[in-house]
């Protein structure tokens, strides 16, 4: 039986600026490497800045083929996947997908961006014949149910993050916020909303982390200008807007340190914090000129507006579980139409072979006629093996792996010609039509 498996990367586990490290570079060698080396059959990729995903088709299904794959690829060491890799197979995967189609599965839940992004993919992976019967079939079909769970739900109207309602925030209170200078201080899962914000509104901004390598990664990834994080800290009034978004354990922005800022500048500032663990020290809301808002006052906004979204959020996931278990049933059918086409295909080659010496023997050439008789043994062919037929593709729908077997070994009668005659193989299939209907 072949196994759909998803090997991924995500925002889930891994910062923007880990996450980088595990892209592909060159998306056609890297189709071309999975399909040649990681035993794969087909093959999807899906990479955005918040995920990359490899999906595939596996008759021998090896993980760390996949893993030493994808390292050397993407120039890493396997052991790099030790806290960041995720592996599903078979239902899960369809599962997975489905959320991600549906929005359900993205920083900000019901964001459009994504069902764009598997759109392409596979468009992709078709154009280069990387993907085949089985992965065309899910997505095409992940992709439908995505589209209706939107549809239904209204999921994807007025999402919001609090990323993005910071910058919202940060637009209302400060005066043509594009001619102000913007610093964002954090390269994790709520500085990435923050960029993207800032990015789809047309700012400018600078970016800062412990390294100047990561906030480079974050900048090429994600959006912004990079900057030295000491230079930072010296430095504070050189901006009018401060983002920070960090993990740190103590406080990064300092009182003293905004203190001294403010001494040099003619203008106030604004300060979002974002963190939690909270890196900016609430005092600095006692000097003249600054206007903070922590995690706590923005998440609250952003509170609103997901409740309002609760109740299009449950029945997103409902419709999903009611998806799962015909999506599953399509993809074990697909494992059992190489048989059935091929009986089929072999039963009317006899078909036409015997109808031929019929009409030979009849010394039939009335055209009309002759389309009767075809018609006719047409029907009692499709008669007797549409019912046997119908059989195997449930069997292969409620995974009945022993019918299965038992169907695919009595019609194997291609390796047997040298045994039996025609007429016998005939006999048997009859057979075991009969039994089965």
């Amino acid at each position: 039986m072949s196994n759909i498996i998803n090997a991924r990367v995500t925002f889930h586990n891994s910062p923007i600026h880990i996450l980088e490290r595990f892209t592909f570079k060159d998306i056609d060698s890297a189709y071309e490497y999975f399909k040649e080396y990681s035993g794969l059959k087909e093959c999807v990729i899906l990479q955005t800045c918040n995920r990359v995903e490899v999906f595939g088709l596996s008759n021998d299904f090896n993980i760390q083929k996949i893993k030493k794959t994808w390292a050397s690829l993407a120039g890493l060491e396997e052991v790099a996947f030790k806290e960041n890799f995720e592996i599903s197979e078979n239902i899960d995967v369809y599962s997975h997908l489905l959320k991600l189609t549906s929005g359900l599965d993205s920083m900000v839940v019901g964001e459009e961006q994504i069902l764009g992004q598997i759109k392409e993919a596979i468009t992709n992976a078709r154009e280069i014949r990387a993907s085949g019967e089985y992965l065309n079939t899910l997505f095409d079909k992940a992709i439908r149910i995505g589209t209706r769970v939107r549809n239904s739900t209204g999921i994807s109207k007025g999402s919001i993050s609090v990323g993005s309602m910071a910058v919202k925030l940060a637009e209302e209170n400060i005066d043509d916020l594009k001619s102000k200078k913007i610093l964002l201080i954090g390269t994790g899962e709520a500085a990435t909303m923050v960029a993207k914000s800032l990015n789809k509104r047309g700012y400018e901004f600078f970016v800062t982390s412990r390294t100047l390598d990561r906030s480079k990664a974050f900048a090429e990834t994600v959006g912004g200008n990079p900057i030295g994080f000491e230079d930072v800290l010296s430095g504070f009034s050189n901006y009018d807007v401060l983002f920070v978004a960090t993990i740190a354990p103590y406080f990064l922005v300092t009182f003293e340190r905004i203190k001294e800022a403010m001494n040099d500048k003619k203008t106030g500032m604004m300060i979002l914090d974002l963190s939690n663990p909270r890196t900016v020290d609430e005092k600095v809301t006692t000097i003249h000129g600054i206007k903070m808002m922590n995690l706590d006052q923005i998440a609250e906004i952003v509170d609103k507006n997901m409740r309002n979204r609760v109740n299009e959020k449950t029945y997103a996931e409902k419709i999903i579980s009611e998806e799962i278990s015909v999506l599953e049933a399509q993809m074990k059918r697909l494992e059992v139409e190489p048989v059935v086409k091929e009986i089929f295909k072999d039963i009317d080659t006899r078909r036409v072979k015997e109808l031929e010496k019929a009409l030979s023997m009849l010394g039939e050439t009335d055209q009309e006629k002759i389309k009767i008789i075809e018609d006719l043994t047409k029907a009692v062919v499709e008669g007797i093996i549409a019912e046997p037929m119908n059989n195997i593709r449930r069997a292969s729908e409620q995974s009945d792996e022993e019918l299965l077997k038992a169907a695919t070994k009595l019609f194997d009668y291609k390796k047997k010609a040298s045994r039996f005659s025609k007429t016998h193989q005939t006999r048997i299939i009859l057979l075991w039509m009969g039994f089965c209907s």
